[in-house]
């Protein structure tokens, strides 16, 4: 009983860190946005990307276990959550070089929401009363924070939220897996499919930015290297205990990345962000709460 409360607490320790990291990225690239596009800031994250994902894989028991497969019954879907990713990764790149860092940050947040609503027509999931109602609650929230039709409303705003509904779709699609195939695996047919999106994405759209400066190197290299880490991090703290134990704590993510912005950029975007991103974390918690209640009691209709 020690070791299981010990792993869950560095558990949830690496998933602070991998919060952290994050935003750590995320600053970076906000920074590096005026001189770089976000197609090409997406694919030096994704080139990058590819050694965590080897790691994590080459690290996993299950797939030593199945003998080392490289190859999977639905590769398509894994390579389609890729495509997922690299244009959800655009939209939120973008989006941080747009808009406060807090703000797209946190509108993000809605993904929690997306994977409830979409897991309906994908995951043919009955969603009762009380997740309706959370989803409800956060869409609320999401529309505080964008404030459509307000003053302070930009079409800037759409683009972290298109990045919430692709990263709950990807989301959905790693749950369609079959459930043998090992999650490294599955992040390693993302990565590699979200690398030639953003690729083909970047050079569609003008190509490679020269980069005039050596401290531009730095930060790109830097960008990559803390967000490679932060998925290593996730990956390895999702195989020490139930993802149900760590979900609640993301949403710690908020002021972060809320004090983050203040630090680096002098951004206080308080009459944004509040009270709305209080309803996004609500709305995420409640249906967190609502799934634990219904794998403790899986007999009781959903309501």
């Amino acid at each position: 009983m020690t070791g299981q409360r010990d792993n869950v607490a560095l558990a949830i320790t690496l998933s602070f860190l991998a919060l952290v990291l994050f935003d750590v990225m995320g600053l970076i690239i906000k920074y590096l946005s005026p001189s770089y596009t976000a197609a090409e800031l997406s694919a030096y994250r994704n080139f990058f990307g590819i050694f965590p994902s080897l790691i994590a894989l080459w690290s996993s028991k299950s797939w030593h276990q199945g003998r080392r497969p490289l190859k999977m019954r639905q590769w398509k879907l894994g390579l389609l959550r890729g495509l997922y990713v690299t244009f959800a990764q655009f939209l939120f790149y973008y989006a941080l070089g747009k808009l406060a860092f807090a703000t797209a940050t946190t509108i993000t947040y809605a993904n929690a929401i997306f994977m409830t609503a979409l897991a309906v027509p994908l995951l043919g999931e009955k969603v009762g009363l009380i997740r309706w109602s959370a989803v409800l609650l956060g869409f609320g929230g999401v529309l505080m924070v964008m404030k459509p039709g307000g003053d302070s409303f930009s079409l800037d705003a759409m683009a972290p939220l298109g990045a919430a509904f692709l990263y709950a779709l990807a989301g959905v699609s790693a749950r369609q897996m079959d459930a043998e195939v090992p999650s490294p695996l599955i992040n390693l047919y993302s990565v590699v499919a979200a690398l030639a999106g953003s690729l083909a994405l970047a050079l569609a759209m003008g190509g490679f930015s020269p980069i005039p400066h050596a401290r531009d190197i730095f930060w790109i290299v830097t960008m990559g290297a803390v967000g490679g880490t932060a998925v290593l991090c996730l990956v390895v703290s999702y195989r020490m205990t139930e993802q149900s134990n760590l979900a609640p704590f993301s949403y710690f993510g908020i002021p972060i990345a809320f004090a983050a912005g203040w630090l680096v950029f002098d951004e206080t975007p308080w009459a944004d962000l509040f009270p709305g991103a209080l309803l996004i974390i609500a709305g995420g918690l409640m249906v967190i709460w609502r799934e634990r209640q219904l794998k403790r009691a899986p007999v009781v209709p959903r309501v």
